[in-house]
């Protein structure tokens, strides 16, 4: 971890681990997130679904254009507070970042992907060639791993290459891996 202050740190440690885990649609973020979870005990946290299936209003809308709901930013970290800021233990997955606050996270992974990979799987998921378009230019110019650099401290963000499935197995291992190496961590009790 990077340089905190004594407050930030005593808040990371009342709470359990976090990881964030964003990029480009397609990438492999909802495995990744589901896999970790399972092999760790994280609770996945799927923005997505937490936006659609929630009774409060966390949108302001559907875009008919991009087929997605308009994402009310507030309200949902409003939502969100109380488990990912409060208790921890969440792994969340999302497209996007930088408007969460650094404070829940103990690491952001990016997801990348070959844009011909990547058309092909949106295209299997049935996206409108303008949505796929879009999509492919935004991992053409590494909006997510920007936007992530952007928005937390460099030793937080770990960009990881999400091509075949081998490279896919590889992120998990060394995911739960450093899970697991961070509950050891706050396990022990430490006198300053």
């Amino acid at each position: 971890m990077g340089k905190r202050s004594r407050q930030q740190s005593s808040v990371a440690d009342a709470r359990q681990t976090n990881v964030l885990i964003t990029g480009t649609p397609g990438t492999g973020k909802s495995t990744l997130a589901a896999q970790l979870a399972q092999r760790t005990g994280l609770e996945h946290v799927d923005v997505g679904d937490v936006v659609r299936n929630s009774q409060d209003k966390l949108h302001d809308g559907w875009d008919e254009h991009n087929a997605a709901y308009v994402l009310n930013e507030d309200a949902l970290l409003d939502h969100l507070e109380p488990l990912v800021g409060g208790r921890g233990g969440c792994i969340v997955d999302h497209h996007s970042s930088d408007f969460y606050p650094e404070r829940w996270f103990d690491k952001v992974v990016v997801l990348t992907c070959d844009n011909t990979v990547l058309y092909n799987r949106l295209e299997g998921r049935g996206y409108a060639v303008h949505k796929i378009q879009e999509n492919v230019q935004h991992e053409i110019m590494q909006c997510s791993v920007e936007e992530a650099n952007d928005a937390y401290a460099k030793d937080f963000v770990e960009v990881m290459r999400s091509d075949t499935d081998e490279e896919m197995r590889g992120n998990l291992e060394r995911l739960v891996a450093w899970v697991q190496s961070r509950t050891t961590t706050d396990a022990v009790t430490v006198t300053v």
